[in-house]
């Protein structure tokens, strides 16, 4: 097991690694963005990364099979992590054939209670340890809705611990603001840096910090991101900082430098990514010159805060 450091989400108090886990690569053939995976790779997977000493794995309906297969593989060993799924993902609504048709989202109460209950039947638990609200709602929409007191009332009844957002610009300074969330999911790395202030922000708060997109969806010539972000990864000559890393590698533990964030969800459906991923999380943040350095680079390419 992999000494991974631990910090305590926010006003949640739970010590989660600084690595999680993301479970959208548990997806199966169904999403749009097609993942055949065998039962038995990711049965390897999951039971690897507890094995790992990771303790924060985050889901959702939206994610295909994803929570049917934690549910199936590691529902036994509940006690070894903490559980976070999403809200507002339409309960069996058809999933999204293609990346211009977006998932749809409904907020109502009855929706959000029947997602979270559903949730907990296929994930095999009686509770989450954070619900979050996906796709970044708006304040208004959830007023509209009142669909923050349905979640509190879940919370009230015990299925639900914490209550997050997955949250974006430009709706992510509203919710800061309402001082209503536990947790806030926001996206990150060295390569899209706009909402790094924000994550600053909304942990001194007392919010925890959930990560997601910290390694820029892989290397650029790993079938990842490519395009322009990686173009401005040339511009700032970010090879030079490498040290023997690759450039993921590199942008894992740029995420982890953030002085304000306290886990990033890493996904893979690869046993070896995993344990590599777990290896370099385990190496720790970047010297502080290093990481200085990259974002005096990243700023001079135009890669800065938003």
């Amino acid at each position: 097991m992999a000494d991974l450091e631990k910090r305590t989400l926010g006003r949640t108090g739970l010590p989660v690694t600084v690595l999680g886990y993301g479970a959208m690569e548990l997806r199966g053939p169904a999403h749009w963005r097609k993942r055949d995976i065998p039962e038995a790779q990711a049965s390897a997977v999951l039971n690897g990364l507890l094995d790992a000493g990771i303790n924060f794995v985050d889901t959702s309906i939206d994610y295909g099979m994803s929570e049917e297969l934690i549910g199936k593989f590691i529902s036994s060993r509940r006690s070894e992590y903490f559980l976070a799924s999403k809200c507002g993902c339409v309960v069996d609504a058809p999933q999204a054939t293609s990346r211009e048709q977006r998932t749809p989202h409904d907020f109502s109460r009855s929706n959000i209670r029947q997602g979270v209950e559903n949730s907990l039947k296929r994930l095999k638990t009686d509770y989450l340890d954070l619900v979050q609200f996906h796709a970044t709602p708006s304040k208004q929409t959830l007023e509209d809705n009142d669909s923050l007191q349905e979640v509190s009332d879940l919370k009230q009844e015990g299925k639900v611990r914490f209550i997050g957002m997955s949250g974006t610009l430009p709706n992510l300074r509203d919710h800061i603001a309402m001082d209503v969330f536990d947790s806030f999911q926001i996206p990150y790395s060295a390569l899209e840096r706009d909402h790094e202030d924000l994550i600053t922000q909304a942990e001194q708060s007392g919010a925890g910090i959930v990560i997601r997109g910290g390694v820029a969806k892989g290397d650029p010539d790993g079938g990842g991101l490519g395009g322009d972000p990686w173009q401005s990864w040339q511009k700032a000559g970010m090879d030079d900082l490498l040290n023997g890393m690759t450039p993921t590698q590199f942008l894992l533990r740029f995420t982890i430098s953030h002085p304000h964030m306290h886990t990033t969800i890493v996904g893979t459906a690869n046993p070896d990514h995993l344990a590599d991923n777990v290896k370099v999380a385990a190496m720790g943040p970047l010297s502080a010159d290093v990481y200085e350095e990259a974002k005096r680079r990243l700023a001079t390419a135009g890669v800065v805060p938003a």
